[in-house]
């Protein structure tokens, strides 16, 4: 793994202390809960019962904790130090769920997953296309692939965020267009392209694409 992906995960668990410490483990997870419930609503995603899903990148209170209902896998290189770090994660608060602590590149399944969520999580990996291409092979044919991502808004600063580490948290500085050009590459067919939140630098977007 490159250096900088590894300062970035260091600063990423220090961003998580920070950003919770202050907050009643209670209630942040009912807020996120309902975070994620609006979200599924709002990106108009129907969820089966017998599907199995897997949420990629999870972090401490990923869209996992919205699938009670669920078969669900939870995948993050991070899962040991948010046990230790954080009071508002504890495995045993999710009995259906399994986790996996390993990267994506290094997560192999095969045709296993109706659903893959990856939420503000693509542009923190270490190997971008491998990531991508593993998670497209954990889909089964006719499966959704879920992203959620900071977008660059600006080709011109798109390159200098490149070149100069002005975004610590992730070491890949993309455009809207870029991940559905990577995710075609895989595939994957692009079916829906959501602004969940614009801002002066970046866009956070939802990208489904179906394989």
């Amino acid at each position: 793994m490159n250096l900088r992906w590894r300062i970035a995960q260091a600063a990423e668990v220090q961003w998580w202390r920070r950003y919770l410490r202050k907050q009643d483990p209670v209630v942040y997870l009912h807020n996120k809960r309902t975070y994620w419930q609006q979200l599924l609503r709002r990106l108009e995603l129907r969820l089966s019962p017998n599907d199995h899903i897997l949420d990629a990148g999870c972090g401490p209170a990923g869209i996992f904790i919205a699938l009670p209902e669920h078969q669900v896998d939870a995948l993050d290189p991070l899962l040991e130090h948010y046990m230790h770090a954080l009071s508002h994660f504890n495995l045993a608060d999710y009995a259906y769920v399994r986790f996996w602590v390993m990267p994506l590149e290094t997560f192999t399944r095969s045709d296993a997953y109706h659903i893959i969520f990856c939420m503000n999580a693509i542009n923190h990996v270490a190997d971008l296309q491998r990531s991508l291409h593993n998670l497209v092979a954990a889909l089964r044919p006719g499966g959704r692939l879920v992203l959620t991502v900071d977008v660059h808004r600006y080709a011109i600063l798109k390159g200098i965020f490149r070149y100069i580490p002005g975004d610590i948290l992730h070491p890949h500085q993309h455009g809207a267009a870029d991940y559905c050009a990577f995710l075609e590459a895989q595939g994957c067919r692009v079916t829906q392209i959501t602004t969940l939140k614009s801002g002066r630098i970046f866009d956070y977007v939802a990208i489904v694409a179906l394989k």
